[in-house]
């Protein structure tokens, strides 16, 4: 009997836990975003308008299309790509947000036939 109630409490307390998502804040802004690659720790910051984006990497420009599928999901497809891989669009999705950044995952928008997809995580700060 112990064991249930330990466990309805359980329970009823995780339920009450309710993740932050007010996306509307974040469909427009510059942002900073920091990733690893090749163990290699790189910053970069974009630009978001309600329909492009401007990535900033290095004293080069980058620009997207935005389609907005909700206010916490979007499709990003590169302007002028200059490989294959770049032709392919990007689906993104802000999974929480607080004051000043927010948390979000990507992929690519059209999955692969024989290829496991692969998602992406990260964090952007709003900067303006």
């Amino acid at each position: 009997m112990r064991f249930f109630l330990s466990l309805l409490a359980l329970i009823l307390l995780t339920s009450c836990y309710s993740i932050e998502r007010d996306c509307t804040d974040f469909k427009t802004g510059t942002f900073e975003f920091t990733y690893n690659l090749d163990g290699i720790e790189h910053t970069s910051r974009f630009m978001r308008t309600e329909d492009f984006n401007i990535d900033y990497h290095e004293e080069k420009a980058d620009s997207s299309s935005i389609r907005w599928i909700n206010d916490c999901e979007f499709i990003l497809k590169k302007l002028h790509p200059t490989t294959n891989s770049e032709k392919e669009a990007i689906h993104m999705k802000i999974l929480s947000t607080t004051d000043d950044s927010y948390t979000f995952e990507y992929k690519l928008a059209v999955k692969r036939p024989n290829r496991p997809s692969r998602i992406e995580k990260g964090v952007a700060i709003k900067i303006k």
